[in-house]
């Protein structure tokens, strides 16, 4: 096979700038089975390509916005009568950060379930962990700029959380907003936050990240024994122009959609006007749901320190690369996930329902505590439904306990996309559960 003109330019010792960056993002070649769109869903590849569109549409908006409570709204608001494509450069911005946070998070599942965190790939997986903070943090800090109604209360509730937080939570939403309630400083954090300190959080983890990737000879595949399976093509132009074709077409989509779809808009911000009901931006909603059924200090910070600590031990976790590079690692893997997530949705749309509809733990229990009634119990009878199925998996289904650890992770993937659902899509006014059939 002819050398690629990578490989070439390398060669005579004079490489150009686009063969220079692509050697750095990738190695000269690629396994064959790499280059299949099942491998990796181009999840990692679009989310880069909606950084880009974010930094782009992000600078073009910094012409035209005020960071100062008396102009933001008028600022934004003028995008759509009085510059040029203004609202659609802002649709645009939107949009992308919007898609972003779940083209992230779906790109972190996919690194999980074909097996893509363990071993030498361990820190890249806490990096890809602490992207996807700064990605949704960086669409919170963002979101309050627009300075209206819908960004307004969104923020205080999000910031509201931190409450419930032992010791640092009042520290840190006093950082936060500035001051003890959201006003005009807070609108100065977050401007500063999403422009500057977080971009460049983010400058430095992208470059880290694609190291990490490189020197691990780039994405894990399936081990074969067969030489022609195992074949090598170079980078360029098999998995360059795959990357091209597919950086189009999420760029036309996210154009499709800033063009058929306005970004919101709402009254002037309003701190004496809350909307009812108040919700916190969608990727929090699944924490405001947990706020609804479970003591604040479980919601916010048990649950969420637990699901944390489970992400960041998933490599110590995995004992072996048996399957890795395969999706769910085997046939069985695909089962018991697919049990996982059926177990982890149908308990949480059982847990939502009975907590609303049956059970009252402040009037069934007056004398039990709260923190016990709606906190530690709960928690503690999920905790144990879990454990007994992790049992059940690795007993009846002989399950390994990679496959049994999938499945768990499914399950909580699923029961925080419920919940989110739920919060986002079903609650009314004062929080009330609305059936779907008479959502107007």
């Amino acid at each position: 096979m002819s050398p690629s003109s990578v490989e070439r330019a390398t060669a005579r010792g004079r490489p150009s700038a686009l063969s220079n960056l692509v050697l750095h993002l990738h190695p000269p070649t690629v396994p064959e089975r790499a280059l299949g769109f099942s491998q990796t869903l181009g999840l990692g590849g679009a989310s880069l390509v909606l950084t880009g569109l974010l930094v782009v549409t992000g600078v073009l908006l910094l012409f035209v916005y005020e960071p100062s409570a008396e102009a933001a709204y008028d600022s934004v608001a003028s995008l759509r009568w009085n510059v040029p494509f203004g609202q659609f450069i802002r649709n645009l911005h939107r949009w992308s950060g919007n898609a972003a946070v779940v083209l992230v998070f779906l790109h972190l599942l996919r690194v999980y379930f074909t097996g893509g965190h363990a071993g030498p790939r361990a820190k890249n997986w806490i990096v890809g962990l602490l992207l996807l903070l700064l990605v949704v943090f960086s669409n919170f800090t963002g979101y309050l700029l627009p300075w209206d109604q819908l960004a307004y209360w969104a923020v205080t509730i999000g910031t509201s959380m931190l409450d419930y937080v032992p010791v640092a939570g009042p520290l840190l939403q006093q950082l936060l907003r500035g001051g003890d309630e959201v006003g005009p400083r807070t609108l100065t954090v977050f401007f500063v936050l999403h422009v500057v300190l977080l971009p460049v959080a983010l400058a430095l983890l992208l470059p880290a990240h694609f190291w990490l990737v490189r020197k691990a000879g780039g994405i894990v595949v399936p081990p074969v024994e067969d030489a022609d399976a195992s074949r090598r093509l170079p980078v360029r132009p098999h998995l360059t122009t795959r990357e091209a074709t597919a950086a189009l077409v999420v760029v036309a989509a996210m154009l499709v959609l800033a063009l058929a779809m306005n970004a919101p808009l709402e009254e002037p911000a309003n701190p004496g006007l809350s909307p009812n009901p108040a919700k916190a931006p969608w990727y929090f909603m699944g924490v405001q749901e947990l706020l609804v059924h479970l003591h604040p200090f479980f919601a916010v910070l048990v649950v969420p320190l637990a699901a944390a600590i489970l992400l960041l031990r998933l490599p110590a976790l995995d004992a072996g690369t048996a399957g890795a590079g395969t999706w769910f690692r085997s046939a069985a893997g695909r089962r018991t996930a697919a049990l996982g997530a059926a177990a982890g949705a149908l308990a949480t749309i059982a847990g939502v329902l009975a907590d609303d509809l049956l059970v009252d733990s402040a009037r069934w229990f007056p004398a039990v505590p709260a923190w016990v009634a709606a906190g530690l119990v709960p928690v503690a009878a999920y905790g144990l439904l879990a454990a007994g199925f992790n049992r059940w998996l690795t007993r009846s289904r002989r399950a390994t306990r990679e496959e049994a650890v999938q499945a768990l992770v499914a399950a909580g993937v699923a029961a925080f996309l419920v919940l989110t659902a739920v919060g986002a899509l079903l609650r009314g006014e004062g929080m009330a559960l609305i059936w779907p059939w008479r959502i107007p």
